[in-house]
């Protein structure tokens, strides 16, 4: 068997990790989001999980949810409360203390626009396929990023993407065109979740998979994909635990499994473990909210800069 290469570095992964069915991932999406992934991850039996030279985990095959999947998963989540179109995630905050006044700001898969709120001293434009008609108060494009650079190459003084290259099968293509979008000397950031952190340690946590998430980020990681793409890295910093993602550090402190390597097992331990980790998760969450705690935090946020 020859090893996949890693989507950041283009070196073979250093290790298979496990193999997941793909099966079992469209019935956990099925029974618990109601989404329907089998569109999304074809005809593979099994999709693996793998390691890579700088610490990224990724999957391959990298199957990216459709927008079809992802219009069936949000509205779950916003009619369960788990998410808000307004949340404000720590890592903005972070981004925002870079962001001068009258900056030319672009939003790479913005969403709803949150990120808008936070920078008022900044001229703000978002890019989204999916939910540009939905994102209220702020200028909103569906087009791809692809497709702007294309006509905007060196016009934005920082170009932004928060939670989304975990979603991309080519994130270091992505990076690039954020690369080319910003003027010589501005700002390319980034946030992504990590491992290991809370995320990882949840068993069956189907949030981390396929069609959703294909990539699990390291610094190294990081480093490696703003070197290939020639920006100089000014920081990395780890985003702290607020009200709109705490829910998932509760669950890792209560369930009663926690994940090293086999992550996904279609086990009635792991069932339950995933169940009362939610259950008691959420009971903490509504006593708690933010914890009081200095560990990985729920995401890394990178700053690296364009060079002149």
């Amino acid at each position: 068997m020859i090893n996949p290469v890693c989507p950041v570095t283009g070196k073979p992964a250093v290790r298979l990790v496990q193999w997941v069915p793909t099966v079992f991932l469209v019935d956990l999406w099925r029974i618990i989001f109601q989404a329907d992934a089998r569109s999304s991850l074809g005809q593979h039996e099994r999709i693996g999980l793998w390691e890579s030279p700088v610490g990224l985990y990724f999957f391959d095959p990298m199957l990216e949810g459709d927008h079809a999947f992802y219009a069936q998963f949000y509205e779950v989540l916003l009619k369960r409360k788990l998410w808000s179109r307004t949340a404000i995630r720590d890592e903005f905050e972070l981004a925002a203390r870079y962001i001068k006044p009258g900056d030319r700001v672009l939003d790479v898969g913005c969403g709803f626009a949150p990120f808008r709120r936070v920078i008022p001293q900044a001229t703000y434009f978002g890019l989204d396929p999916n939910f540009a008609g939905e994102a209220d108060g702020a200028d909103v494009s569906a087009e791809t990023l692809s497709q702007h650079v294309e006509t905007h190459a060196g016009s934005y003084d920082a170009v932004c993407a928060f939670e989304v290259l975990e979603h991309l099968k080519s994130p270091t293509a992505v990076f690039a065109d954020m690369v080319r979008a910003t003027r010589p000397g501005g700002l390319v950031i980034v946030g992504v979740p990590h491992h290991p952190s809370a995320l990882t340690r949840v068993p069956n946590f189907i949030l981390n998979a396929p069609p959703h998430h294909l990539t699990w980020w390291t610094e190294a990681a990081l480093r490696a994909m703003a070197e290939r793409s020639g920006a100089q890295v000014e920081t990395i910093e780890r985003a702290r635990w607020n009200a709109t993602d705490s829910l998932l550090y509760w669950m890792a402190r209560c369930s009663p499994i926690r994940c090293r390597d086999i992550h996904f097992r279609p086990a009635w331990t792991c069932y339950v473990s995933a169940l009362f980790a939610f259950l008691a998760g959420r009971l903490l969450y509504r006593m708690n909210k933010v914890p009081r705690t200095t560990d990985e935090g729920g995401a890394l946020v990178m700053i690296a800069r364009r060079p002149h």
